[in-house]
């Protein structure tokens, strides 16, 4: 079986274009999928402005719709591209994908936004995983979308450290929870790479605090040396691209929109 796994594509259909998609039984993404540029500029400057005491800033209604509209647009046409002859598997990252709850929510904000999960749920050859083991063709795939693990808060000590703490012990447990589920597979797909390893920060539009840091996950890390899989599959930070192992264990940070074809009986 021939699988191409592709890195966070953030939208960028002429990089996804020079991958030869062709000839290949499966293609695997590391999630991230739409173009995020106004959201992601907003999330840096509201974290350079928590560290100051600063309040953050209000999302007014024409910036919700832009920002909305940015990834539900370069997403939608990136999965019809990638569709067209080979089944997807991908998971989300922390470009979340819009949620019917969020977008009825949006609406009473007075946004009207388009159903983006809903629309991708009803794609063929498009299957959005949620935590969940899958067996394809006799291998067995592990899925697990972003979640904020305990280790990037003890890292980057937020302000709010406790409420944050808090939040990501939760996210974490439950983490910890579906990997253990998994046990022995053939490929992780994740969207943080494992703490350590293909994850320091070192993106120049990123704040002053991150630079250098450690953004992995010591629970995708543990279960990658427990477990062994053959593959591991991340993204999201782009600048950690590259190969590296774990003992038996070979882990491809894929960075944007780069990509790994592999062969497997």
């Amino acid at each position: 079986m021939k699988i191409l796994a592709i890195g966070d594509p953030h939208g960028d259909l002429g990089k996804i274009k020079k991958i030869p998609v062709k000839n290949v039984d499966l293609i695997l993404l590391t999630g991230d999928l739409g173009k995020a540029d106004l959201a992601r500029q907003r999330f840096f400057e509201n974290s350079e402005r928590k560290q100051k005491g600063l309040p953050k800033l209000k999302d007014n209604v024409q910036y919700i719709k832009k920002s909305h509209m940015e990834i539900h647009n370069s997403t939608i046409s990136l999965l019809k591209y990638l569709s067209r002859d080979v089944p997807i598997y991908l998971i989300e990252g922390n470009v979340g994908i819009a949620s019917i709850s969020q977008v009825k929510e949006d609406e009473k904000k007075g946004v009207k936004i388009p159903y983006t999960l809903k629309m991708i749920n009803s794609m063929p050859n498009v299957y959005l995983v949620k935590n969940k083991l899958r067996i394809i063709n006799n291998l067995r795939i592990g899925f697990l979308e972003y979640f904020t693990d305990t280790s990037w808060v003890k890292e980057f000590k937020p302000k709010d450290y406790d409420k944050s703490m808090k939040k990501a012990k939760k996210q974490t447990d439950k983490a910890k929870g579906i990997l253990q589920r998994f046990g022995k597979i053939d490929i992780l797909v994740c969207h943080q790479p494992p703490y350590g390893i293909l994850d320091k920060v070192n993106f120049p539009g990123a704040p002053k605090h991150y630079q250098g840091k450690h953004a992995g996950s010591k629970a995708i890390l543990d279960y990658i040396k427990k477990y062994q899989p053959r593959y591991v599959f991340c993204g999201h930070i782009h600048e950690g691209e590259g190969k590296a192992k774990i003992e038996k264990a070979e882990v491809y940070n894929l960075g944007v929109a780069g990509h790994k074809i592999i062969n497997l009986e």
